[in-house]
């Protein structure tokens, strides 16, 4: 007899989901609506997955799940329907039930943020919380003159600022609808279209097997918006292809970690980063992209270096002819992807829709075509089975990251109620000494810090909130800062000790997951080189305005990376990897100052 609970469930889920997805595009074509209306039903569609669906803990945190994502549902659907009358009140909270909504929004952000990943975030927005309501008993410079309390809790959770402020909007209106544009696209036949195009590109090389797994994974990578959840899809196909043909497990999980890491910040969508710093910089998007492209190919090159250099010391074949698709596979399958991508890049730059309508156009464009398969015909059931896959995964992925930036969004509102934010700029400022290296290197700490087990583009809004004032009152432009930290808001992908690409491509294939972090980290160099090279030759970033000094930017920089990832993997002696990493250190940035 079928499990009809199960199948209700599933219903249930789906019906959420759909809701989820339906009301986020909808938003999109529905014009102008108040933001104190979407950002609160944003939340509200969000808290049942985070609270109740993904709730796999004992019955107690089940049922505090589903009380938390009642009250919090409630408090924000009551937000949206008073919006008019809580624009006139300027952030101040008039009576105690405004007080208990505003107290019960910001619980339920937290433990929302806590259930979606762990506790070092709302420990971090909590403490903001601390500071704002006692920090005027701070003595010294850190402390502040003190915010009335309804002012306080009111600026956070009834005025657009706290939790309903510009990060929110850029979740509500941009992350969400690039992520169910990932997952529409993934739920069909786009993934394995992106292993075919790289298994045909590279499979025959030497080294073949791990190419294969770079070009797929900078493909996929690139509209998951999660090094870890392109782990989870690509690494189960090119981690078994690597181990049959005996590539050592600790370099088969690295390869699939650091490509996936870098699908990042790859262009066209870079995992929707790149639409997230047109909302927070106001830079074209054409101007993004041809500032991103070219260190993205450098970070690429590197890896490649990289394996070849693995591939002399070891036999790493490349893929066999019998295991690598046909023509007719490759043309068909490729279409799945080409035809999405197709409408967003003709809708942006053609017909000159904002990315957000574009991607709306794609997403309808991805969804029709879950109708086919592979060969070309039409099967109910699959077709059935990818819509619930679509909607749900869609629903999961756009509930993590928005718990996320609404918990972020505490801190940043705490940083500008009390100008906390502006005594940290100073702080990094004096702590550098005023100079912009070590302020660089700060700044990559930080990175480090908050992007732990963050998906990019949330750890990127993070850092750039906390970080970006301080590099830009050094001299960087805009961009040049925006393009250091989304880099450097990956270095936890990779880097110990919070690895979350290691750990699962450690995990699936059964290795240590320090070794793989090792050998992570020296196959992806480039993360940590490329953007201190953007800053010492800002050149690489001007494709579109000096393409002539871009490219030999390029080849400075790719030179110096050549050396330096060749040394650190193909040499054995001490004397020549110093000499070569030295070398391309030189390469990349005396010339600069000179």
């Amino acid at each position: 007899m079928p499990d009809l609970s199960s199948k209700f469930a599933r219903l249930v889920c789906f019906g959420f989901a759909a809701s989820l997805v339906i009301f986020h595009i909808g938003l999109i074509f529905s014009g102008l609506v108040p933001n104190l209306v979407s950002r609160p039903l944003h939340l509200a569609f969000i808290l049942p997955w985070v609270l109740i669906f993904g709730n796999q803990g004992s019955s107690l945190s089940r049922v505090f799940g589903i009380l938390f994502a009642v009250l919090g549902v409630g408090a924000a659907l009551w937000i949206s329907m008073n919006q008019s009358m809580l624009g006139d009140q300027y952030g101040f909270l008039e009576n105690d039930l405004q007080i208990a909504i505003a107290i019960t929004l910001l619980l339920v952000v937290l433990e929302a943020a806590r259930r979606a990943i762990g506790w070092p975030l709302p420990i971090v927005a909590a403490l903001a919380l601390f500071y704002g309501l006692l920090g005027q008993y701070i003595p010294g410079e850190f402390g502040h003159a003190g915010t009335p309390l309804k002012s306080f809790l009111g600026t956070l959770t009834i005025a657009e600022g706290g939790i309903w402020g510009s990060l929110t909007g850029v979740s509500v209106s941009v992350v969400s609808i690039f992520v169910i544009f990932g997952a529409v696209l993934n739920a069909g036949e786009a993934g394995q279209g992106f292993m075919n195009v790289a298994a045909a590109a590279a499979g025959r090389l030497k080294g073949g097997a791990a190419k294969v797994s770079v070009i797929s994974s900078a493909l996929f990578g690139s509209i998951s918006g999660s090094a870890s959840a392109n782990v989870a899809s690509t690494g189960a196909i090119t981690l078994p292809a690597m181990t049959r043909l005996g590539y050592p497990k600790r370099l088969a999980a690295a390869v699939e970690a650091v490509a996936s890491s870098g699908g990042q910040i790859m262009p066209p969508l870079m995992g929707a980063g790149a639409f997230v710093m047109v909302e927070l910089t106001g830079i074209p998007y054409t101007s993004i992209m041809s500032a991103a492209i070219l260190p993205a190919i450098l970070f690429f090159l590197a890896v490649w270096v990289g394996i070849n250099a693995y591939a002399r010391n070891q036999n790493l074949k490349g893929i066999e002819d019998k295991d690598r698709p046909n023509t007719k596979d490759v043309f068909i399958t490729s279409a799945f992807f080409l035809v999405p991508f197709s409408v967003l890049l003709l809708g942006m730059f053609y017909f000159g829709y904002t990315p957000q309508y574009a991607a709306c156009m794609a997403i309808i464009a991805g969804f029709l075509l879950l109708f086919i398969t592979k060969k070309l015909i039409f099967d109910l059931k699959e077709t059935l089975y990818r819509f619930e896959n679509a909607t749900i995964n869609a629903a999961k992925q756009v509930s993590m990251i928005a718990a996320i930036i609404l918990c972020a969004s505490i801190i940043i509102g705490v940083l500008s109620i009390t100008g906390l934010g502006v005594k940290i700029t100073s702080l990094i400022l004096s702590g550098s000494g005023g100079l912009l290296w070590p302020s660089l290197f700060l700044t990559a700490l930080a990175c480090l810090i908050l992007g732990m087990e963050v998906p990019t583009t949330a750890a990127y809004v993070i850092c750039i909130s906390v970080a970006g004032p301080a590099l830009t009152q050094l001299g960087l432009a805009p961009l040049q800062a925006h393009l250091f930290v989304f880099w450097f808001a990956l270095l936890s992908t990779i880097t110990p000790p919070v690895c979350g690409a290691v750990f699962i491509a450690a995990g699936m294939i059964g290795e240590n997951w320090l070794k793989v972090a090792l050998t992570a980290m020296a196959l992806g160099v480039g993360l940590y080189i490329i953007p201190l090279g953007m800053i010492a030759n800002p050149d690489i970033l001007s494709l579109s305005d000096t393409p002539f000094k871009a490219l030999l930017a390029f080849l400075q920089i790719g030179l110096g990376l050549t050396c330096i990832s060749y040394g650190l993997i193909a040499v054995k002696s001490a004397i020549g990897r110093l000499s070569l990493i030295l070398s391309g250190i030189i390469i990349i940035f005396v010339p600069s100052f000179v």
